[in-house]
């Protein structure tokens, strides 16, 4: 048997050490060059960063050293205001109203943005109105105001109470480069005649608006690229004339507005978010000739009518320039989705996204012809993307009918199916969706075990997003 190695010598203390202080010169070192390159950022970058840090983080800036101390005032302002929540007091990123007086007061300007929802009728609307008026303020690139609702009872007081933003609201109209304004009227006199030269993105949330201070504002603005409306009111008719706009997402769960795009000649996307209610207002498109993203529309109740393409309910010229739809049903409406799909013979990706109507399974749509086959289901659509797939017999049925009539598709999603998938379920859904008779050969199955907020995603002015119902 072979002697157990001897212990390994004790290592010298002397070595220790100086392995020590070798590495305190290290990190010394490192800290040091460190320090240096954030010594080494200008002024102006510095400012940047600070200015886009919420309201208060910008502020605690200026004990970081005596360096950063005057920055916080030579970077534009961020200013978020929020009423306290009773017992809960104002988020982290905000400053409650009482403390916007000694901000503007010790900031000199310019400002970047201003953001306060919490507006009420009385002193806060009378302070809003000191606070527009004064230095820090002017110049403002981000706006985003409206009064502070509670509920639908308290909306219905607004809308009665007529209660509309303070006159000084947009006195930065010249710089503005995005608004939102929300729960108020919007009144003949608050649409400058200097214009809105460089905004690019407005949103109106419940917003009480005459269909000449609509036309107004819209002609004001000259370098708007997406407009989002929703729950816009005091208007039955809103028409768009505009010669940059590229998005318009448009929400009225009311049914009583119709939008008339009359010229648009760089819309992309017409996008329609989830209402509370299956009813919708009519959309009229006259002139949008680059339109090639549109939805989701309800193919029983939707109201779209377009002098170029689609009339869910008639005969009409095919739209050639969508290529990506995305449709809401309940997946008893396939003779209805069928039927709309005709209108678009260069579709190349569709989603459906099921829901539960309300009542509106009751309403029978003209039965598909099966003599006059599908344009885009022969030559285009690649892509079918289905959204809360719970694989009932309905939806089955309606997912089956893509797998054997869409011959050139590429993929189909399934997403929002629950459990674990394996080899076994996998085929078992195969067998359902008999893929084995599939029209496309080429066609890939994707299953996913995933919630989509289509809605959410919707709400957004993100002209950076190809696809604005994909979602990661």
């Amino acid at each position: 048997m072979e002697a157990a190695a001897a212990p390994a010598a004790p290592v010298p203390d002397q070595g220790g050490s100086q392995w020590t202080a070798s590495k305190t010169a290290r990190r010394r070192d490192s800290d040091e060059s460190a320090a240096d390159f954030i010594s080494r950022v200008p002024d102006a970058v510095l400012c940047t960063i600070i200015s886009l840090l919420p309201t208060k983080d910008g502020g605690r800036t200026q004990v970081f050293s005596r360096r950063w101390r005057p920055l916080w005032r030579s970077a534009p302002l961020n200013l978020e205001v929020r009423v306290p929540y009773p017992g809960r007091g104002v988020r982290t990123s905000s400053v409650a109203p009482d403390v916007v007086p000694k901000v503007i007061s010790q900031h000199p300007g310019p400002a970047r943005r201003f953001c306060f929802h919490g507006l009420r009728p009385g002193d806060l609307h009378d302070q809003a109105e000191s606070w527009f008026r004064s230095r820090a303020l002017a110049n403002l690139e981000v706006l985003e105001v409206g009064y502070k609702v509670h509920g639908e009872k308290e909306l219905e007081e607004l809308i009665l109470a007529r209660i509309s933003l303070p006159p000084s609201a947009f006195r930065s109209a010249s710089t503005l480069l995005v608004a939102e304004i929300g729960y108020c009227d919007l009144p003949r006199e608050m649409v400058p005649s200097m214009g809105f030269d460089l905004l690019e993105l407005l949103s109106l949330i419940s917003v009480s608006i005459s269909v000449e201070v609509f036309r107004g504002l819209l002609s004001a603005c000259r370098a708007l690229k997406s407009l989002h409306m929703s729950g816009v009111r005091g208007a039955s008719c809103l028409h768009v004339r505009s010669p940059t706009l590229r998005s318009i997402c448009f929400r009225d769960s009311s049914g009583k507005v119709e939008l008339v795009i009359e010229d648009a000649p760089r819309l992309v996307r017409l996008l329609m978010p989830f209402g509370s209610r299956d009813d919708c207002g009519t959309i009229r498109v006259i002139s949008a000739p680059k339109l090639e993203i549109l939805g989701p529309l309800l193919p029983v109740v939707s109201k779209l009518l377009v002098s170029q393409g689609i009339s869910s309910a008639g005969s009409g010229n095919s739209m050639y320039t969508v290529k990506i739809l995305a449709l809401r049903c309940s997946g008893y409406e396939l003779d209805g989705v069928l039927n709309i799909l005709r209108r678009f013979p260069c579709l190349e990706k569709l989603y459906v996204i099921f829901h539960k109507h309300k009542e509106m399974d009751k309403k029978i749509e003209p039965q598909y012809d099966r003599l006059h086959p599908i344009e885009c289901l022969q030559t285009h659509l690649k892509t079918v993307v289905f959204e809360v797939f719970m694989s009932h017999d309905k939806q089955l049925e309606f997912a089956k009918f893509f797998v054997l009539n869409a011959e050139v598709l590429k993929k189909i999603e399934f997403d929002g199916i629950y459990g674990a998938y394996n080899s076994i379920s996998l085929a078992y859904q195969h067998r359902l969706l008999r893929v084995e008779n599939r029209a496309s050969r080429d066609a890939q199955f994707e299953f996913m075990n995933r919630h989509r907020d289509t809605e959410k995603h919707l709400n957004k002015h993100n002209l950076s997003v190809a696809d604005p119902f994909q979602q990661p």
